[in-house]
């Protein structure tokens, strides 16, 4: 069994002295005693071993304990019965001799058997549990066997003893067993690890303790297999009468937290401001939350109309999408609010609507549903990729100030035709998956990039075309057998808020020195990004945003005096005219309320980063709905996965708690469990260092988003991001959850243990920085695997639009030769490798990666890139051109090009290189490892060597065949040594391998 390595206190106070034994157990030393005492000589007194097993791990009727004392025989099958101990127990006790452990199984004697997966329970001496897998030291059932009749008491006396109960919450520590080592008040500490605590009732363990005539007792806590809380060594101190103790607090004299809870027979209240709009045939209704004494846990929404007669859909937000409705029909909906005990509120008033007719677009997607390691990843800026309609072209206010007017490149150039045309370009470099920035409608002067959402409910027209819309391109795409992954922004709007949640009204006077900005408002006329406004000759029109007056509500500070400041023409500049956090312009229930001070600190997840980038208030319900309800609509059509814009500014918890939870409820919902579990989720979280937590700052590492919570915080969302921020910097980078699930166990594959994966995995952010030089990148990988929940899944690339290695602002330029070095070592090493447009051709080496409207797009690293596909190609399979002429045929002859073309094909029929485990033990060489993956009749076994040689001893002994090469060698003595291939060229020796995959080529040969 995989486990997730803890800390382990040093000891509990002033009991535990020594360590030992391999599960690292602490042994108790009487108070004032030296370590160990000397005992006198005495025969050996045979050694037993009480065993406890949890009879709801399988339901037998009979249990059987079927065992083998270490160097002994076993009992004949099926062994010895077992007898009942406790609520949910049986046990039996066995004598061992000398013997210090013993093999085990279970089974119900009717031939079904519980051997551990085929591995048996090693158990040792002293009384053990075995639960659900899980063997720990304990004894469950302690002073609960049945005694005999009592004679009668006596009256009490002031001498009686006096006791204890207490209750233990270690839900959050994922604990199966909990003992309590104690100590009266001037008395002994048990010996450990203590006795057992019962299953009182869920998440909770009990334990009555006789202290004698002690009003109080030190205790810890432990799993029985070494693992403790002892109050951060502290030790707690803990009272007569009822305590619980519950994330490090004790609470004397408590209520039971196991008594039968006063029912709860409030219902909530009726949700209100129901509000319905129809878009085609659908409609999206929204609501105020509902309130409630204990918490509202669902909707249900009903719908009445059309042909289908009422419909009622439990719904988990205060958003609901009803989509596939009849054409110009009249629906009415009310909503009620359910709480967890089932109490149903009035409905609300009804929202009606009237849908239109039918949008002519295919029906919603489905997405592919395969594990996501196994797709290489191409990203693209749409708006700069291929220009496949010019008629949505645009330039935007910044087209002739940037340069990009001179160039005849405009901002928004490509779209999503552009990148129909060419998905066999992107197929025929053997990738399967496409990353897209966010398809969101923006705005802003310079929005071409996707980052300055400003409706998240509508695709921006100037990516969408006729035949070509969005919901076209993922229905193309999937037709190909090609994923797309949706480039999406939770943590903040535009300047210009979100539409349907809020939109600031800024200060504006259209006097001689301001009317060329502010436009003419026209009656009517909604900005949508492509359509020009008659009046001023502007698709982005901003008539809409401004006011003389000041508006109803207005909090924005010293509306429209004059600051008493200049813009760069020397106009007077006003008080409101330009978005702010700290004007008043923004409501704090929705948007925060300052600018970022530390990166590093907690205002990053509190603050704007940008003024373009207004800041949502993420743990508001109403901003969560919102958004949840928006991203909603891009599953249902079908997109395969998520990757998060500036993950790390969102807390953990609202992750873990919210976002996360919803994305998977709607994929499980619209297209299955499956889908929900390969739907593929990866968060930025940048850290452009080169340490392996960021800073130390544990709350602004990539690997510390890839993890559940491991305790509980306040039901508030902006309080428990404050405490889980504050806990988990005082934990520190030494105490947090590790993993070993991206490595081999030896030469073997484990099963890995995903079971407190909080659903996002992340880019990996170290790899990326170290770029610099693939062997930098490979050791700073490997240093940091262990603190992921799973670094298989981690996204890798070299650069991207953003930065490259180093926090470099250029475009990658380390040369060709190291450009195939980083390839080869990311499409082989674990992780899922990723690559920036045109980095196929070096493209844009060494230019500015981003300088916004300050020069043009063409001098930077987000150029267009149509030039370099323009032509015709065909693809009959991954890393398969069949044909192709004009320029794109040139650029797939370009070295890099082919070279990723046969990574590609190497890499798509090795499952090792795909989905393996890796480990580097018994390897000698630089870039060198081995790999495996192991599934059903898959067993997927390579060694890889980097541009340098290696040699692997202990490794299983068979036929190695080079991937590269079709070299095959026989391994009879556990060692293969391969010469050093040379820069960029690697060796990929297959166990039982087919032979060559590809032809040679410019580097792999």
């Amino acid at each position: 069994m995989t486990r997730t390595r803890r800390r382990l206190p040093a000891r509990p106070v002033a009991a535990l002295a020594a360590a030992a034994g391999v599960l690292g157990l602490v042994v108790a030393t009487p108070p004032g005693e030296a370590s160990p005492r000397t005992a006198p000589v005495a025969a050996a007194a045979e050694n037993t071993t009480t065993v406890f097993y949890w009879t709801k791990t399988k339901n037998w009727t009979l249990h059987n304990l079927h065992y083998a004392p270490d160097g002994g025989s076993w009992t004949t099958v099926p062994g010895v019965a077992m007898e009942a101990a406790c609520t949910d127990w049986v046990k039996k006790t066995v004598t061992l001799g000398t013997a210090t452990g013993l093999q085990a199984t279970f089974n119900n004697g009717s031939g079904t058997w519980d051997n551990n997966g085929g591995k048996n329970y090693a158990l040792g001496t002293g009384s053990i549990t075995v639960k659900d897998g899980v063997v720990a030291h304990s004894d469950p059932c302690a002073g609960t066997e049945p005694t005999p009749t009592p004679t009668p008491t006596p009256t009490p006396t002031p001498t009686d003893s006096a006791r204890a109960t207490v209750y233990y919450s270690g839900e959050a520590l994922g604990w199966s067993t909990v003992n309590v080592h104690y100590q009266p008040a001037g008395g002994a500490w048990t010996t450990v690890p203590g006795v057992g605590m019962q299953a009182a009732c869920t998440g909770w363990w009990k334990r009555e303790v006789d202290l004698g005539s002690a009003a109080s007792l030190k205790a810890a806590f432990n799993n029985g297999n070494g693992t403790w809380d002892n109050n951060r060594g502290s030790d707690y101190t803990i009272g007569t009468g009822v305590s619980t103790v519950r994330n490090n607090v004790v609470t004397a004299n408590a209520s039971d937290p196991c008594a039968a809870a006063v029912p709860d027979t409030q219902a909530p209240s009726a949700p209100t401001r129901v509000t319905a709009a129809a878009d085609g045939v659908s409609v999206l209704l929204t609501w105020d939350p509902a309130t409630d004494d204990r918490g509202v846990t669902k909707y249900q929404v009903t719908r009445s109309g059309g042909s289908g007669g009422t419909v009622v859909t439990d719904v988990g937000s205060t958003v609901f999408s009803d989509t596939g409705l009849a054409e110009r029909t009249a629906y009415s909906y009310t909503v009620k609010a359910v709480d967890a005990a089932g109490n149903v509120s009035p409905a609300s008033a009804a929202a009606a609507a009237t849908t239109g007719d039918k949008p002519q677009t295919p029906s919603a997607g489905k997405p592919l549903g395969t594990d996501p390691r196994k797709d290489p990843i191409y990203f693209v800026l749409t708006a700069r990729f291929n220009d496949g309609d010019a008629s949505n072209n645009r330039g935007g206010g910044q087209h002739t100030k940037s340069g990009n007017a001179a160039n005849e490149d405009p901002m928004f150039r490509g779209d999503f035709k552009g990148l129909i045309q060419k998905l066999d370009y992107v197929k025929g470099l053997g990738f399967s998956a496409i990353w897209v920035t966010p398809v969101v409608l923006n705005r802003s002067d310079y929005d071409y990039h996707g980052y300055h959402g400003y409706d998240f409910y509508k695709v921006d027209p100037r990516l969408e075309s006729a035949g070509a819309s969005y919901q076209d391109l993922i229905d193309a795409a999937h037709a190909k057998g090609m994923k797309i992954y949706q480039d999406v922004v939770y943590n903040h709007s535009s300047r210009w808020g979100a539409k349907g949640l809020f939109t600031p009204t800024v200060y504006g006077v259209r006097d001689s020195q301001w009317s060329w900005y502010y436009d003419e408002k026209q009656p009517g006329f909604e900005y949508d990004g492509l359509t020009v406004d008659a009046k001023s000759g502007k698709s982005y029109y901003n008539g809409d945003l401004w006011s003389t007056a000041e508006p109803t509500g207005n909090t924005c500070v010293n509306w429209g005096k004059p600051t008493g400041g200049k813009s760069a023409e020397g106009y007077t500049v006003y008080n409101c005219q330009w978005p702010s956090p700290t004007s008043g312009m923004f409501p704090k229930a929705l948007f925060h309320q300052c600018w970022i001070g530390n990166w590093e600190g907690e205002d990053s997840r509190s603050c704007w980063l940008h003024e373009d980038l207004a800041d949502l208030n993420t743990e508001s319900p109403a901003v969560q709905n919102h958004l949840i309800g928006a991203y909603n609509k891009y599953i249902d059509m079908g997109v395969d996965g998520f990757r998060v814009d500036t993950a790390v500014h969102i807390p953990r918890t609202t992750w873990n708690r919210r976002f996360l939870p919803a994305i998977q409820e709607r994929v499980t919902q619209r297209h299955g469990a499956e889908a929900a579990k390969n739907f593929f989720v990866f968060g930025e979280v940048a850290a452009f260092v080169n340490d392996k937590w960021n800073r130390g700052s544990v709350n602004h590492s990539a690997q510390f988003y890839t993890w559940k919570e491991r305790k509980e915080y306040d039901a508030d969302d902006t309080k428990a991001a404050l405490e889980m921020y504050d806990y988990e910097q005082q934990q520190g980078t030494g105490s947090q959850p590790t993993s070993t699930n991206a490595f081999l166990n030896g030469n073997t594959y484990h099963a890995p243990d995903h079971s407190r994966f909080s659903g996002m995995n992340v880019i990996d952010m170290r790899m990326h920085m170290n770029f610099g030089d693939a062997y930098n990148a490979f050791s700073n990988g490997k240093d940091s695997d262990d603190s992921y929940n799973d670094a298989t899944y981690n996204v890798v690339y070299v650069d991207s639009h953003d930065y490259g290695p180093n926090k470099s602002s250029e475009r990658y330029t380390g040369g060709t030769d190291a450009w195939a070095e980083n390839m080869s070592l990311m499409w082989t090493f674990r992780g899922i490798p990723t690559l920036y447009y045109g980095s196929e051709i070096e493209f844009q080496k060494g230019k500015k990666i981003d300088c916004g409207p300050s020069c043009p797009l063409a001098t930077t690293g987000r150029a267009y890139f149509g030039d370099h596909v323009a032509g015709s190609v065909t693809t009959s399979d991954f890393s398969q051109v069949s044909s192709a002429s004009g320029a794109v045929a040139t650029t797939l002859q370009q070295p890099l090009a082919q070279h990723v073309q046969r990574l590609n094909q190497i890499r798509r029929a090795i499952p090792a290189l795909q989905m393996g485990q890796y480990s580097t033990e018994g390897i000698q060489g630089g870039m060198a490892f081995k790999r495996r993956y192991t599934s059903g009749s898959t067993d997927s076994f390579a060694l890889v060597t980097i541009s340098g040689g290696a040699t692997y001893t202990g490794i299983p002994n068979g036929t190695y065949t080079d991937a590269v090469t079709g070299d095959v060698r026989t391994v009879s003595n556990g060692t293969l040594s391969v010469g050093a291939p040379g820069k960029g060229n690697l060796r990929v020796y297959v166990l039982n391998g087919t032979g060559r995959i590809g032809a040679p080529g410019p580097y792999l040969k």
